[in-house]
């Protein structure tokens, strides 16, 4: 630290007190009877004030800037505005001794021998306080909640705004030590310092947390590490005096001067901190500097002094001729008035000199003049060391740092060799004054330089060696090597550079140049010497040669890349110059001085503080890229650039073919497309491929360079892989180019490829028509099938071959899907495939054309009639369902369609429809008969078919649960009567009589029609249903038709007559047997014919009366009297029995 005077005015009284305006522009000063303003920019004096009859003995500016007091000999306080004019006075009963402004609420308080007033602008009059003694001093603290006052007899009164005191301290010495003068610290952020200071050893102390704000919970345990002393973690003794209940909470300092020539610390509870500090001189002003960091002490000694905030003494602002009354630190700056008993008034600027040391990345400063914070630049971690005096000089190296106080020299060394250990510890010290201008540390020495002498000491303070340069040292620095044999670089004034090595009583001269050195630096390989000359000149030396390399302007510091031989950095006017080999220098904005290059991290020291910013190693990358230097280029970006550097570089060495380089580049990207890429490239070389220019082809089309790689194709005879390129990224236009003499194969491919492109992008009607003229067929139908396009997959079916059967029935497919049944059904035509066709026509129930191609090719009937059989049941239509079966020669689902049908009838009462199924039932046993004998004999359910065994036949139905077997026999039996029954009927009803019909069933049974079938035991016999007897009954009726059965026989007699016994209850019936000549000899309408298929026999009935009109349904073969039939026929519109309609043809 030194003080630079800025100017000097004297006046011709004693300066008392000074105060400063607060934008710091004018300086008020209380001299004699009156008060002078000074402009403080040059010591100019504005205006002198007068309006106090005496001594003006002080004067205070508000906060706010608006207007100032002075209190004076005359017991008068007279309060000014900023524009120097009175506007208030008032009195007190004694000469008033001091006066100070609230900070916040703008309060003044002026304090006389006897009393104390308080006043402010919203108040007309001054609240008065009586004091025990004389108040000489005053201090408001920065909140404005209480007031301190210093008084003659040695104890301080701490007040609130009220005026009540609130904390009373008395100090040892009393009367004998009067508080001449008292301030708060402006931040009360520094308490924790002043906890720490107690009793503390700086050697043996070590202190290793980070430089932060420590939450106030863990205050206590902080003191505790620091060493503060056991009572202050005890709780306060309790005492009669008045206390703020918040006061103990509050972290305000007060420092105080006594004429006991101490000073002293306290809270604002009242507590001291720390010791009383010796002065050996009378205080007579204490001011805080710099918010709180410093404090300025002035008095008998004719001086003022620096002192550290916890009463450390750093130096002398400057001496004077007289007492020191007043000092002033000027608000927000760096400036110290001084004021003196002789009137002489001093200006003065503190200038604070960096005191620092770096090694790599630790870099370790001194901070509030008595520390030494040791920062490692690369992981930010800091570590502080309390030295308690001031710090002149330091040094570090490797694991060492050397520290040099006033009257000793530390050494420490770090706990461990860990490179992240930021532990430190007392190695040595060395118990001496010395007065150096430089100082550096090795592993085991210090090297001391005075002017132009180097001294060698060892850790325990023998001088070793020494040596004698032939100019002024300005510039020393450790370039390493073995412990105990370290090499010193050194640089004179006279220009000379010179290599020395601790073990060595000879200086080694590197080279001399015409300039002063004032900064140096050697390279990573001691190849290369870098320096700074009074010039500003950053000169590049080779050492073996003495050549200069090159030379740059602009400079006043410089610094070598500890992991790239090539590369330096220098910095001068407000720049960062980047120099890589001997490209241009690459320059960007940079404040400070730069002081390690490491990596991408440049060290740069900007007014007392060491940063590391990382800078980009972009622009060196580049310059050696232009040169194809692409190994050079990869050191450099290890360094450190972004991630598109990284791939410029990879790009540029894959272009030049450095595969390499360019892996590794790639590697760092994680592009691994490329490195698919090289990897593909090694490999054919491994197989003997040397053609470079393939090589930079496949790079180009990687790259997206298209023509270019398609131009290296061509260069190197492989046309078909541009060919192959432009295809790909469907640049068909220029694949054309690349053709070769007419190949279709080749064509094709790109008509194919440039389709598939069409179909892609969304053009589906121009990849269609590509695909056509390619021949890819399917491919187009698939695209017009799945757009809907009906007409061109006509077309395309109709212009296809029918040999091509796949795009055929793909077309065929999808016109079915299309709803476009017919020309699905035209396409499968033309391939000549009926058996899709008939699925079509099924699929689609087109019955009448599946039905005329079955009628065509009766292979395909079970595929036609079972569909449709199926599909007819589903649409409820049974009957014809029953019908499709059998015509599809599936007998058994004709029979149980049926069987079904029949008993659901039953079920349902609906007898009618019963009969009707039976009766289906029946007919289609004869017509399986008809195709298979074999099967008229197989028992059917509900049927019994038999030649030789006469029975009644009852067909087995399904009646409801109340209507049992004799319930059914009543309704049969009855009708015994009515018609010519055999021996088994009348055992059956003999059976029968003791049966009680019930009630429920005979109302039943009227509703049902049953018929009886009677079959004789003759060949021939039949039943009744199928009328072979005369006596039969008509179907809806009780008339009895008289007809009898007759047999075309050889018989010349008329036997008719004779069986009208038979009738009359005569034997069992037996038919009648005439000739042929007999039978054609009978009237037509006399004779009725049933005309059963085979196997059964037709069946001839004579009419006894011919008068009767019998009509006889030609599809059942059942005869009625012609106006019932008409009747019923006309009601119903068919056959009562078959239920054939009248309309339909016969059978």
């Amino acid at each position: 630290m030194r003080a630079v005077l800025t100017w000097r005015d004297k006046a011709e009284h004693c300066i008392n007190d000074i105060a400063f305006k607060p934008d710091g522009t004018q300086l008020i000063l209380a001299a004699g009877s009156r008060l002078l303003v000074y402009d403080t920019s040059d010591g100019t004096l504005l205006q002198p004030l007068k309006g106090h009859k005496d001594t003006v003995y002080c004067v205070a500016y508000a906060k706010d800037g608006k207007r100032f007091a002075s209190g004076s000999a005359d017991k008068s306080v007279i309060i000014w505005t900023s524009k120097l004019e009175g506007i208030l006075k008032y009195t007190h009963n004694d000469a008033i001794q001091c006066v100070s402004y609230n900070p916040v609420t703008h309060q003044l308080a002026s304090c006389s021998s006897s009393d104390f007033g308080l006043w402010s602008p919203e108040q007309k009059s001054v609240s008065k306080h009586k004091s025990s003694s004389k108040i000489i001093c005053c201090s408001w603290t920065n909140d404005g909640q209480y007031l301190a006052l210093g008084m003659f007899n040695g104890i301080i009164s701490i007040r609130n705004k009220n005026g009540e005191e609130k904390v009373k301290i008395e100090r040892p010495g009393g009367s004998l030590s009067p508080v001449w003068s008292i301030c708060w610290n402006p931040s009360s952020r520094w308490e924790s310092f002043w906890m720490n200071r107690e009793n503390e050893d700086a050697e043996d102390v070590i202190v290793n947390r980070y430089i932060q704000e420590i939450p106030s919970t863990l205050k206590s345990a902080v003191y505790s590490s620091q060493g503060s002393e056991a009572e202050e973690e005890e709780p306060e003794e309790e005492d009669d005096s008045p206390r703020d209940d918040n006061l103990e909470e509050r972290n305000d300092i007060l420092a105080v001067a006594d004429w006991g020539q101490k000073v002293s610390f306290y809270q604002l509870s009242g507590k001291q901190i720390g010791k009383d500090r010796a002065l050996n001189f009378d205080p007579c002003c204490i001011s805080y500097f710099t918010k709180g960091e410093y404090i300025l002490l002035g008095g008998s000694d004719k001086q003022v002094s620096l002192f550290t905030k916890d009463g450390v003494r750093l130096g002398t602002v400057g001496e004077q001729n007289s007492w020191v009354w007043t000092c002033q630190a000027k608000p927000d700056s760096n400036y110290v008035v001084v004021g003196c008993q002789d009137g002489t008034i001093s200006f003065y600027q503190l200038i604070f000199s960096t005191v620092h040391g770096l090694y790599k990345d630790r870099y370790a400063y001194r901070d509030s003049m008595t520390d030494v914070i040791v920062q490692h630049l690369i992981t930010e971690q800091k570590v502080r060391i309390k030295c308690k005096e001031l710090v002149k000089k330091i040094a570090i190296y490797r694991n060492r740092l050397a520290i040099q106080l006033p009257e000793k020299i530390l050494i420490y060394e770090l706990y461990s060799e860990d490179l992240s250990d930021m532990h430190y510890r007392v190695k040595e010290k060395i118990i001496k004054k010395f007065e150096c201008n430089l100082l550096v540390v090795c592993a085991s020495h210090i090297i001391l330089c005075q002017e132009k002498r180097l001294q060698c000491l060892s850790f325990s303070g023998v001088k070793e060696r020494e040596w004698q340069m032939e100019s002024l040292i300005r510039y020393i620095k450790v370039i390493g090597g073995p412990p105990g044999r370290e090499g010193l670089l050194v640089g004179l004034k006279n220009g000379q550079i010179l290599k020395i090595f601790v073990d060595n009583l000879f200086a080694i001269i590197l080279l001399k140049q015409a300039t002063a050195v004032r900064c140096l630096d050697m390279s990573a390989s001691r190849k290369k010497l870098a320096v700074v000359d009074e010039n500003d000149t950053c000169l590049v030396y080779d050492i073996d040669t003495k050549e200069l390399l090159f030379q740059e302007p602009n400079a006043n510091s410089v610094a070598w890349n500890t992991q790239c031989e090539d590369m330096l950095c220098f910095s001068g006017g407000g720049y960062l110059n980047i120099k890589a080999s001997t490209f241009p220098v690459h320059r960007q904005k940079l404040q400070g001085f730069v002081v390690g290059y490491n990596g991408s991290k440049i060290f740069c020291l900007h007014v007392f503080s060491i940063s590391a910013v990382e800078v980009p190693q972009s622009a060196p990358m580049y310059q050696y890229l232009d040169r194809k230097l692409f190994k050079e280029a990869y050191k450099i970006a290890c360094l450190g650039v972004t991630d598109t550097d990284w791939r410029e570089l990879a790009m540029e060495a894959l272009e030049g073919l450095d595969f390499e380089t360019a892996k590794k580049a790639f590697i760092r990207v994680q592009d691994l497309r490329y490195l698919e890429l090289i990897s593909s490239i090694e490999e054919r070389k491994k197989r003997g491929e040397t053609n470079n220019d393939l090589f930079l082809a496949d790079v180009f089309s990687y790259q997206g360079k298209f023509h270019e790689a398609a131009k290296l194709y061509k260069r190197s005879g492989h046309e078909n892989l541009a060919l192959e390129m432009y295809t790909d990224l469907c640049m068909f236009e220029y694949a054309k180019d690349f053709l070769g003499s007419g190949d279709p194969k080749e064509t094709k491919m790109l008509i194919t490829k440039q389709a598939d492109w069409a179909r892609n992008i969304k053009e589906p009607k121009a990849a269609v028509e590509m695909y056509i003229s390619a021949g890819e067929h399917v491919k187009a139908i698939e695209i017009c099938g799945d757009h809907g396009w009906v007409d061109m997959l006509i077309d395309i079916a109709r212009k296809l071959d029918k040999a091509e059967r796949e795009p055929l029935l793909l077309c065929a497919t999808y016109l079915k899907k299309l709803d476009s049944p017919g020309y699905a059904a035209e396409t499968y035509l033309k391939m000549g495939d009926l058996k899709s066709l008939v699925q079509l026509h099924v699929e689609t129930q087109r019955w009448d054309e599946a039905f005329a191609l079955g009628e065509k090719h009766p292979e395909f009937k079970d595929d036609i009639y079972v569909p449709y059989a199926q599909w007819l049941a589903e649409n409820d239509r049974f009957e014809e369902a029953q019908k499709a079966f059998h015509k599809a020669g599936r007998q058994r689902e004709a029979v149980q369609v049926l069987e079904q049908l029949t008993n659901n009838a039953v079920a349902e009462s609906r007898f009618n429809d019963a009969a009707y199924y039976y009766w289906m039932l029946s007919m289609q046993c004869l017509d399986i008969a008809q195709v298979c004998p074999s099967e008229w004999y197989e028992d059917r359910p509900g049927v019994m078919v038999g030649r030789s065994s006469p029975a009644l036949l009852i067909q087995s139905i399904s009646l409801p649960c109340y209507l049992g077997a004799h319930s059914w026999t009543w309704q049969i039996l009855p009708r015994r009567t009515q018609c010519l029954a055999s021996s088994t009927t009348s055992s059956v009803w003999q059976s029968c009589t003791m049966v009680t019909m019930p009630s429920i069933a005979t109302r039943k049974i009227r509703s049902v029609s049953i018929v009886l079938k009677l079959f004789s035991t003759s060949p021939g016999s039949c039943c009744t249903a199928c009328p072979r007897t005369p006596p039969r009954a008509s179907l809806k009726c009780s008339q009895i038709l008289r007809l009898v059965e007759t047999k075309d026989s050889i018989g010349d007699e008329d036997p008719f007559t004779a069986k009208l016994s038979f009738e009359q209850g005569g034997s069992e019936f037996v038919p009648v047997v005439v000739s042929r000549l007999v039978l054609r000899s009978m009237s037509r309408r006399d004779v009725l014919i049933k005309r059963w298929p085979p196997p059964l026999r037709w069946q001839y009935f004579r009419s006894l009366l011919p008068d009767a009109s019998i009509t006889m349904c030609p599809s059942c073969f059942q005869m009625f009297h012609s106006e019932d039939y008409e009747l019923l026929v006309l009601q119903h519109g068919c056959c009562p029995y078959c239920r054939r309609c009248k309309d339909d043809p016969g059978p």
